[in-house]
């Protein structure tokens, strides 16, 4: 634990370069208290991986101060190892079975025949895979994968898990279950730094999580007081065929100016406004004018995406 700031993570003015001109990491700061869940919230590209590869001493930093259970990741790798979990995005496994991926682990880590044996049959229960125990772990479905890589960083004892966008490719039954396996654990103490693009799982998971963009750290609160910041706010969502939405969206985010945040995603959009009745008659118009035709539209409560919509939104204006 840092020593001076009782926190079982610390980073302070922490940046990154990997070629000596572009930084992957801007100045970003933040503590993580023991037994939280910490999320790492941004899109591809914000920087999200970088910093977990520097907090598992995997790469060094360029700049900047970082404490992991008290100890630096450039001076003490090895002592950091031993106490933490790391699931990366890729996948990483032998050419044995699952029991077998669960076996080496529990060798790699020193611990003990018996205890080995006991901690695999519960993690094997657990996790939901007793049917596929004897199957290669190349052979396994992408939830499989997800679960086998999760449950084997629990064969030692772990102070921190570092999980890296560990529910990418699974459908929602598949991220749910993992999920809740993850909340058994910091139940019982374990602390956690989750990094997703999905703010509904940052939603489920975490106590606080800290919004990344290009590379700096936007804002950082609880869920519950994020929300809190954005009441009187609504958004607004909207779905128009694919004819002509290209232009519907681009009149819709001029239109709107300062009144309203505009996130345009897959055939549908995202509008954050504290003004629903003004930013209606916008869409209204912005569909008239361009000849769109609305499939659906939706007027609903604050969640964690308006949250993230309106910190990326006023981090571009001030650019």
């Amino acid at each position: 634990m840092d020593q001076d700031t009782g926190a079982v993570i610390s980073v302070e003015g922490l940046k990154h370069t990997y070629d000596g001109k572009n930084y992957a990491l801007k100045g970003v700061s933040f503590d993580v208290k023991k037994g939280e869940v910490f999320g790492l919230l941004g899109k591809n590209g914000a920087g999200k991986s970088t910093l977990i590869k520097i907090l598992t001493t995997l790469i060094r930093a360029t700049e900047g101060r970082v404490s992991v259970l008290g100890m630096d990741p450039a001076r003490d790798g090895r002592g950091i190892r031993r106490r933490i979990g790391v699931v990366q995005q890729d996948e990483s496994f032998d050419f044995t079975t699952v029991q077998g991926n669960f076996d080496l682990y529990g060798v790699l880590w020193g611990v003990p025949r018996q205890e080995r044996v006991r901690r695999r049959e519960d993690l094997i229960r657990r996790f939901g895979l007793e049917g596929v125990r004897k199957k290669r772990a190349f052979d396994l479905s992408g939830g499989q994968k997800r679960r086998v890589q999760v449950a084997r960083e629990m064969m030692h004892d772990v102070d921190v898990l570092f999980l890296d966008e560990p529910t990418v490719g699974l459908d929602v039954i598949m991220r749910r279950e993992l999920l809740d396996f993850v909340k058994e654990d910091v139940e019982k103490g374990l602390t956690v730094v989750f990094t997703t693009h999905n703010l509904e799982e940052a939603d489920y998971l975490c106590d606080r999580v800290a919004v990344i963009d290009s590379g700096r750290v936007l804002v950082m609160d609880t869920v519950e007081n994020l929300k809190t910041r954005y009441i009187g706010k609504k958004t607004i969502e909207v779905t128009v065929n694919g004819e002509g939405s290209g232009a519907f969206y681009q009149r819709l985010g001029a239109a709107l100016g300062g009144s309203g945040a505009v996130k345009q995603g897959e055939g549908s959009a995202l509008v954050l406004t504290d003004n629903t009745k003004e930013a209606l008659t916008v869409l209204l118009q912005a569909a008239r004018d361009t000849g769109t035709q609305i499939e659906w539209l939706n007027v609903r409560k604050d969640t964690l995406e308006d949250v993230f919509l309106e910190s990326v939104s006023k981090k571009g204006d001030g650019e």
